[in-house]
């Protein structure tokens, strides 16, 4: 399937690719511990767990996409050849949690040792860098799939490296960055990745 962006320009993914176009051959490298499921995934089960106990209201945005060539091989069966963002992502998931908005990103990675800036965009950054200006709380959950190591990284840590990298700096934040800056979350089964843990670590901390 083709995805454009609302200038025609044909959408490549960097870094990991989007869960719609994911193949299953992608699932059976993941850890027996994650069961194929992706971080995406993980983090719906626990959103989901944090509504039906009344904890947290928090959703994934829905994608802006305009399909524009539509083929029927069968006829119980559409397959979608071509589409357009109708104006460019923000951010995966947002809610409100005990008087806070939350924004936030999610991003795997397959190396070891640190994390590539490639995976962000510039209006995403934007965008958090708005949220945060407004009093909300804007992160980034990040999961380290062949370590499996999940940590939720402030977004001033974010925009520090974004910032060092326009200036020609590293184009990655080190596995280390993560270890001393942010907090890491080990999963579980209810909730799965219990990030809301984090965020009350991290208030802790700035008040």
């Amino acid at each position: 399937m083709t995805i454009r962006y609302p200038n025609g320009k044909v959408y490549k993914p960097s870094g990991e690719v989007p869960k719609v176009l994911k193949t299953n051959k992608k699932e059976k490298n993941l850890s027996f511990s994650n069961r194929g499921k992706t971080l995406e995934d993980e983090i719906n089960e626990t959103n989901l767990f944090y509504l039906n106990h009344q904890i947290a209201v928090i959703h994934k945005k829905p994608v802006p996409i305009q399909i524009v060539k539509v083929e029927y091989p069968k006829r119980s069966a559409a397959v979608i050849r071509e589409a357009y963002f109708r104006t460019a992502s923000t951010t995966d998931y947002n809610g409100v949690w005990n008087g806070y908005y939350l924004d936030f990103e999610a991003k795997e990675t397959e190396s070891k040792t640190s994390f590539p800036l490639k995976n962000v965009h510039s209006h995403q950054i934007k965008h958090m860098e708005d949220v945060i200006k407004q009093q909300g709380i804007a992160f980034m959950i990040v999961r380290f799939s062949k370590l499996d190591r999940y940590f939720i990284l402030p977004f001033q840590i974010l925009f520090d490296a974004w910032n060092k990298m326009e200036k020609g700096g590293a184009k990655s934040i080190p596995l280390k960055v993560f270890e001393l800056s942010s907090v890491e979350v080990s999963p579980g089964f209810n909730p799965r990745i219990d990030f809301l843990s984090a965020i009350e670590k991290l208030i802790a901390n700035k008040e």
